[in-house]
């Protein structure tokens, strides 16, 4: 049996004065969260705001923890970036 994750993740991008520099700073951490988890990531909201932005991550594992473990890991990673801040998120596992 799979087990199928999302989180999505609202954030305020800080230290940004355009829709150019959120794309060059999302772009970056998309990349890297994508590479480090084997997810799929994807900006799914606030797309016209400059210093927002909401980011949906998914995964599939065969155990439940590792789900778990990997969308513990995102939010851990975005935790630690500088130009971000976690202002919500939400998490569910299928």
């Amino acid at each position: 049996m799979a087990f199928v994750g999302y989180a999505v993740f609202d954030i305020h991008v800080q230290n940004v004065h355009s829709l150019k520099e959120k794309r060059f700073v999302l772009r970056s951490v998309k990349d890297r969260i994508a590479n480090k988890f084997n997810v799929a990531v994807s900006e799914t909201g606030h797309q016209d705001k400059w210093q927002r932005c909401e980011l949906a991550v998914a995964a599939v594992a065969a155990e439940r923890r590792s789900v778990e473990r990997t969308l513990e890991g995102v939010r851990s990673l975005l935790d630690g970036e500088p130009e971000l801040r976690v202002i919500s998120d939400e998490t569910d596992i299928l």
